[in-house]
């Protein structure tokens, strides 16, 4: 039998319902203990449960049960696998419920705004667009175990610096663009039970009590029905909040904000129904994982195995010069690994999302249990990162010289990056370059398998044959990184954010962090691959790129329709051969181009990204196997979002629709047309300008005795000298009154201010 939510809180005091609203501790939630409400249990996520039954803390100081070290979402966006994240989040909703936890924190689903941002490990993608489609189908595998997620943080939390107080300061369309669009399909797609407000103010206003995000877009525009949770001492001003929509307020807060509440409803600053009503959304949260409740399953060797199979998907080929991988067994006793990550790798993040790992698999275990004998040096201290290591060094540069192959397992240290603070470059360890750098002078094979969780620029890159990206893969790292690097498995993972060059090409960079107290997003919606296209910038790797052990052929590329209406949906389709003699995994993507400026029916002025992602499939084929990959382009697809109607339009034109391997790999392109099927409206006002007149045709009727020469009175005209009329010439009167405002008749044609105002209301009728 179903509770009665609503008639149980009916029953509630106000003092009660107060109480439900912030947690009892750091990780659960109060009784009622008079009306048998019970608790249930939140925990950090998510890649791997954080549970801790006693002494909690947020950050992680105290230790949490043995559990699962899953990929982070760094790496597993490189997927590009729907199907993957869903599956993983299955597996994780599984072990909460073995661990009787209700609500697991995650997923995290922040746009990479910088590579120096200390949570982007956390972060799934750059691409508002992929990390929606990849939170969502793990936020439904969660779910689909009756295990609530927290989508977090929710919004535009973009950085650590000062992160409880700075506040991120985006326009309407940036926020809405990039921002904003992978919590909407992460909500509409996958249903989650809780969102977490971030920390930081947005444009002014805290997360934790902005009704616009809370209230407006979250819920009315969004239709979300679960409960908004705060980022763990995220409350600035609890009724304010609680009023803004935010219902739990976590951890703890001793009672005192349970007592603002209570008092703001006996002074009648706060409705009883919006208490009520927030009351009522963490009960549902409650009883529907209390009367849901599933047999789990916590099997950690098991579960061990499926991380290493989540990590061989997502790992990207970087690097593959003459196909030196994969690596023959064979070979194995002149194969050399140099690297401490080797013995012992860097497989998660730090702060609240660092697992307790039952047991950790590196690579050279996991070559002793296939059975490869294979030399290993350390090549480098992590502790001492600034210091070239001249012992380590030259043992390691005596063994590469002897070595067939050497594979050097490097990447950032644990105090590099982590929660509570930003990277300050994007380099790896001095004594790592320079050990790079030294093996490439006496060993002309040498391959490098990256930990880390953002991107790291490689002055080395050109030095070395093969690079094998693993972000931080998770507790079996080792199983997955030497199935790849011996071919077990083929690398199919892409990028799902972009390697700069060099830190001072990042759109960001002159304004990352900001100063404290306001960080300006001043490049707008031209964030990752928007911004190095439209440059036409030379980048390190590209988004989306990612090298296979076989080769992929795309052909007839098709649209389903050639021209549709604004708001229609197309559907494209290609043919992917594989080309190669193994099987492979390839992720088709699909760009899609606006028109640009004049191109657009009519002209439409906002600057559009040259190129946006907005579909894939990852798809498996066999040598000479042939399959069409077919994704659906929905109107969203094409819009831009319009400050002035504060609504989404596809301006008129002529779209290409393009077939890719990676953002700069674009393989074919077909176009269609789109009939606009809304307009923006025409207000005329004395500073309109003649430009925004003549582009629409019914006001340009009005102002056309006014276009035969609109620098001069009548007897001017009939006085004009041929010099002047030489001087001055149409090109030069068109580009001027372009720009001129209607007042502005006032001063060249002598038009008194009654006509101006005349001129304006009959501009403004004719629309």
């Amino acid at each position: 039998m179903r509770t009665n939510i609503k008639e149980l809180v009916s029953r509630m005091t106000l003092e009660e319902k107060a109480g439900l609203c912030s947690g009892f501790d750091f990780w659960h939630t109060k009784t009622v203990e008079r009306l048998g409400v019970p608790a249930i249990m939140v925990s950090d996520g998510p890649s791997g449960l954080r549970k801790q039954n006693q002494d909690g803390d947020h950050l992680g100081v105290n230790d949490s049960i043995k559990a699962v070290s899953f990929p982070s979402g760094c790496l597993t966006a490189c997927s590009f696998d729907r199907d993957l994240l869903r599956m993983e989040g299955e597996v994780l909703g599984d072990e909460c419920q073995a661990e009787d936890i209700a609500v697991l924190l995650g997923p995290a689903l922040n746009i990479k705004r910088s590579p120096l941002c200390g949570r982007n490990f956390e972060y799934l993608s750059e691409d508002p667009y992929l990390a929606g489609e990849l939170g969502a189908a793990y936020t439904a595998g969660v779910q689909s175990k009756n295990v609530g997620t927290s989508v977090k943080h929710f919004a535009a939390n973009s950085m650590e610096y000062r992160r409880m107080s700075s506040s991120s300061e985006i326009d309407e369309r940036t926020l809405r663009e990039i921002y904003l669009p992978a919590f909407e399909t992460t909500v509409k797609k996958g249903k989650p039970d809780t969102i977490m407000c971030s920390y930081n103010r947005v444009n002014g206003t805290f997360a934790s009590e902005n009704k616009f995000l809370l209230t407006d877009v979250l819920r009315k525009e969004w239709g979300f029905d679960g409960f908004v949770v705060s980022d763990w001492g995220a409350v600035n001003d609890r009724v304010c909040g609680l009023a803004a929509g935010l219902d739990l307020e976590m951890p703890a807060s001793g009672g005192d904000t349970d007592k603002q509440i209570v008092q703001a409803v006996k002074d009648g600053k706060l409705s009883q129904a919006v208490l009520d009503k927030a009351a009522e959304r963490i009960l549902r949260i409650v009883y529907k994982f209390l009367e849901g409740r599933q047999k789990g399953n916590f099997d950690k060797n098991a579960h061990h195995l499926i991380t290493a199979q989540i990590a061989k998907e997502s790992m990207v080929l970087l690097k593959n010069d003459k196909n030196i991988l994969p690596l023959k067994e064979k070979d194995a006793a002149q194969i050399l690994f140099v690297g401490a990550f080797a013995q012992k790798p860097r497989y998660e993040g730090g702060g609240s999302s660092h697992i307790n790992a039952f047991k950790v698999t590196g690579a050279l275990q996991a070559a002793k249990d296939a059975g490869l004998k294979i030399k290993w040096e350390q090549g480098y201290d992590i502790k001492e990162s600034k210091a070239k290591d001249k012992k380590l060094l030259a043992a390691a540069l005596s063994a590469a010289k002897k070595a067939k192959t050497v594979v050097a397992f490097v990447g950032l240290p644990d105090s590099y990056e982590s929660e509570g603070y930003d990277r300050s470059h994007m380099r790896l360890p001095a004594n790592q370059n320079v050990l790079i750098q030294e093996l490439a002078k006496v060993n002309k094979n040498i391959v490098i398998v990256l930990h880390n969780g953002s991107p790291v620029e490689m002055p080395w890159v050109n030095d070395v044959k093969a690079i094998l990206e693993s972000y931080l893969a998770g507790q079996a790292a080792g199983i997955a990184q030497i199935d790849l690097l011996f071919g077990k498995a083929n690398p199919s993972g892409k990028l799902a954010e972009t390697f700069p060059l060099k830190l001072q090409d990042n759109p960001s960079y002159l304004n990352f962090p900001g100063n404290g107290k306001v960080a300006n997003y001043a490049e707008g919606i031209f964030v990752g691959y928007r911004y190095y296209d439209k440059k036409e910038m030379d980048v390190l790797f590209p988004f989306g790129h990612g090298l296979s052990y076989t080769t992929f052929e795309y052909s007839t590329l098709k649209l389903d329709a050639k021209k549709i209406k604004a708001g229609q949906s197309v559907v494209a389709s290609v043919k992917v051969k594989n080309t190669g003699k193994r099987t492979g995994k390839e992720v088709v993507q699909f760009y899609v181009a606006a028109p640009q400026g004049t191109e657009c029916k009519p002209p439409y002025r906002e600057a559009r990204p040259q190129k946006e992602l907005k579909g894939f499939a990852k798809v498996e084929l066999k040598p000479g196997e042939t399959k069409t990959v077919a994704v659906t382009l929905d109107a969203r697809a094409f819009a831009v979002w319009d400050i002035e109607l504060h609504d989404w339009y596809i301006p008129g034109g002529t779209y290409q629709v393009m077939a890719a391997a990676s953002s700069r790999d674009v393989r074919l392109c077909a176009k269609v047309e789109i009939e606009a099927t809304q307009e923006i409206p025409f207000v005329a006002t004395p500073n309109t300008v003649f430009e925004e007149i003549m582009e629409n045709p019914k006001a340009a009727a009005v102002v056309k005795p006014f276009l035969e020469n609109p620098f001069a009175t009548p007897d001017e005209v009939e006085n004009t000298s041929k010099t002047a009329k030489e001087s001055i010439s149409e090109e030069m009167q068109l580009g001027m009154l372009k720009s001129l405002p209607i007042r502005a008749m006032r001063s060249f044609n002598h038009l008194p201010q009654a006509e101006v105002d005349s001129l304006v209301e009959k501009l403004n009728s004719a629309r």
